[in-house]
């Protein structure tokens, strides 16, 4: 009887695989760009191996990580729907870079994520309007109007009455409209130069804003002649108001 056939095991040690993404993390808007009190989207896709319920986590970087369905700036402004969240009446705060990121535990347990970044504009103030209340007719008048917060510099129009002046040195205006700086400069105003003035701004950034309507008076002086018993001329001023 022949000797048994001896098998021996050898134990090798199993090399460990290093985790693949199996998970792919997509947006199809990698920069958003809404104004202040608006409702931002912030896109995010996914697609896994065999996981089919992920977990989906959105987070605000910077100092410190926010996350957004826990954070108290975030909670109750955000609205999930899939990995998509919306992030309801934005404020310039809430400009920054936010990172989807999506855990499939049973794809290897891998890790994806996607970066998207907000950018939130303020909305435009309402720019500074001077208007004298009264002028003398035949005086030099200005009108000065102005938005410092605006970003861009803005472009400033003028109305009167509600009707558009225009910026172009016409013959005959009587006005000059410098649109950069916002003044509005009378060589000499009349009683048909009385009326309502507004200014409006537009930095191309959203809206045009405009101040509140500023009533302009203007005074008209009469001379009367009176031949007096001696020789010679009283001129006594009289005052009259248009509106």
């Amino acid at each position: 009887m022949g000797k048994p056939n001896l098998i021996q095991c050898i134990s090798l040690p199993i090399p460990t695989v290093p985790c693949t993404m199996s998970i792919t993390v997509t947006t199809n808007m990698p920069k958003v760009e809404v104004h202040e009190n608006m409702n931002a989207v912030l896109s995010c896709e996914f697609q896994t191996e065999k996981d089919t319920n992920p977990r989906i986590e959105w987070k605000k970087k910077g100092k410190n990580v926010s996350f957004i369905y826990f954070d108290g700036s975030f909670k109750g402004r955000a609205k999930m729907d899939r990995a998509t969240v919306t992030l309801h009446d934005v404020t310039v705060k809430d400009s920054g870079i936010y990172h989807c990121e999506v855990t499939a535990r049973h794809d290897k347990i891998c890790l994806g994520e996607v970066a998207i970044s907000l950018s939130v504009l303020e909305l435009a103030q309402a720019p500074s309007c001077q208007v004298p209340e009264t002028a003398l007719s035949g005086s030099a008048v200005e009108l000065r109007c102005q938005d410092e917060l605006s970003a861009p510099s803005a472009v400033y129009s003028w109305f009167k009455d509600n009707k558009l002046l225009s910026s172009a040195q016409l013959p005959g205006a009587g006005y000059s409209l410098d649109p950069k700086t916002g003044t509005l400069k009378f060589k000499s105003v009349s009683a048909t130069d009385a009326g309502q003035y507004r200014c409006e701004a537009s930095s191309g950034t959203g809206a045009p804003k405009s101040c509140a309507a500023q009533h302009l008076k203007i005074i008209e002086y009469f001379c009367y002649l009176y031949v007096l018993n001696l020789p010679g001329f009283c001129c006594i001023p009289n005052y009259h108001t248009n509106e």
